[in-house]
């Protein structure tokens, strides 16, 4: 079918991009492949004389609205990023972390941590972007890969936020279906709590196999953090101070400001060294301190311990580092517009639909719906939202529950977006822990399990009811 061209085409030039880019083919060279791809839908479209010009505007100008708020939480978290460390903040939590968790433990421990507190705060994107990259400054030392680590860290995330009652994709999903979002919750524990218990012993067995010796990395980390900044554990009532404002369900936007904020007076009153470190040096007294903290916040710093694995863990991009993410995010958005527009991503999906031929294959379908959205539309809330509305009727007419069609859209749509390069999550994650989404994807186990086991969990037919089937 010609829907499927622009993929095979964003396919190909994506294979030619990381064959000749490398890891830096995010700097631009997948933004153009996108560009592209849209303008070969756009000439389908055309030719088929499916297009209307004046619609395919009104679908890129929503799709890339619609991720204003997406873009606006990247920008803080890249301020959050820089202003933590400077202050002080997150080498506090490594300097610590690394006195308290054993290398035999270290993953298993990662990910039930980054697990409880997501599920408390309701966020993966704010527990990576701060417990996630102390946790990795303390694998770095332990002598863990970042694979390994990172993936750890995003099982642990997306678990929590898939379960916590405070997370947006949790109550969209239930939202857009019309499951309450308790009922919602308590049938994807189903499948969510296997997955996650499968995950964590992995990653136990893992690290009680491997062996890493970072004794020495350990030792060196601590005393070139003490060298370089003031440790203290009053620094830690910052994470603990933002934890209160999300249980409060403060808006993100607000706790994410505000957390920059705070860290941005710590840094002041706490770390002045640092904050000179980084400015230029022409500015006298408070002044300088001022461009310090400015300077944390929008543009790349460099803060030298004398250890240079150390040194590339406490540098830091600020809102500036996020601008390839967000230009990225914005072509793909261009992308989706384009195929919604043409009628492609219809036609498509219709595909997936034609494969049903009982519970088995209709959650499948659903998962595989969702994951193709996440490739295509590369925003999560688009995947939900688009499979379930797809699929609603359909459950309808086989007689099939709600809650089974929410909990497939999570199980396929929520947790796999981290695994796509060009996502918002995948490109969100990969740059704030500054892992390549392709390098931490083998060791994302519990998002690589979870669609594999909401299938296999309908095949078994566990806790699936067949009600009274409808004619509409």
């Amino acid at each position: 079918m010609l829907a499927f061209v622009p993929f095979i085409v964003l396919i190909v030039l994506l294979v030619c991009c990381i064959s000749v880019f490398g890891n830096a083919t995010l700097d631009g060279a997948s933004q153009v492949s996108l560009i592209i791809a849209s303008g070969v839908c756009v000439l389908i479209g055309w030719s088929t004389r499916r297009l209307d010009w004046a619609n395919l505007e009104k679908e890129m100008t929503s799709k890339v609205a619609s991720c204003t708020p997406s873009i606006i939480i990247l920008l803080l978290i890249g301020a959050i990023g820089g202003t933590w460390m400077v202050s002080g903040i997150v080498p506090t939590m490594i300097y610590y972390g690394l006195q308290v968790l054993s290398p035999d433990w270290f993953l298993v421990s990662s990910c039930f941590i980054c697990a409880l507190i997501s599920l408390l705060i309701g966020s993966s994107w704010t527990t990576i972007a701060t417990v996630g990259v102390a946790l990795l400054g303390i694998g770095k030392a332990m002598g863990f890969s970042d694979g390994w680590t990172a993936g750890a860290i995003i099982s642990g995330a997306y678990f929590g936020d898939k379960l916590s009652p405070l997370s947006d994709t949790t109550v969209l999903a239930s939202s857009v279906v019309g499951t309450p979002l308790f009922t919602h919750i308590k049938y994807m524990t189903q499948t969510t709590v296997p997955t996650f218990l499968i995950a964590l012993a992995i990653f136990l067995v893992s690290g009680l196999l491997m062996d890493v010796d970072g004794t020495g990395d350990v030792r060196l980390f601590m005393e070139g953090l003490s060298d370089t900044f003031v440790i203290s554990p009053w620094l830690l009532l910052v994470p603990v101070v933002m934890g209160c404002m999300i249980a409060r369900r403060w808006p993100s936007l607000v706790v994410l400001f505000l957390a920059t904020l705070i860290a941005g007076v710590v840094a002041v009153a706490v770390q002045p060294d640092r904050l000179r470190e980084i400015a230029t040096g022409s500015q006298p007294g408070f002044l300088g301190l001022y461009e310090g903290v400015m300077r944390s916040c929008y543009a790349s710093t460099s803060i030298s311990t004398g250890i240079d694995s150390l040194d590339q863990l406490v540098s830091t991009r600020g809102m500036s580092g996020m601008m390839p993410t967000i230009w990225l995010i914005i072509s793909a958005q261009v992308f989706a517009g384009a195929l919604t527009a043409t009628g492609q991503l219809q036609d498509i999906m219709h595909c997936f639909q034609r494969f049903v031929k009982g519970t088995t294959s209709l959650v499948a379908s659903t998962v595989g719906s969702a994951i193709f959205l996440n490739v295509t539309t590369a925003d999560q809330f688009l995947s939900i939202i688009l499979t379930s509305s797809m699929f609603k009727d359909l459950y309808a007419r086989s007689g099939h529950e709600p809650r089974l069609l929410s909990r497939s859209c999570e199980d396929g749509g929520t947790v796999t977006s981290v695994l796509v390069p060009w996502n918002t999550c995948g490109l969100t994650q990969s740059t704030v822990l500054g892992v390549a989404t392709l390098t931490y994807l083998p060791y994302c186990f519990f998002n690589l399990l979870s669609p594999l086991v909401s299938i296999t969990v309908a095949a078994v037919g566990w806790r699936i009811k067949v009600v009274k089937k409808t004619d509409s």
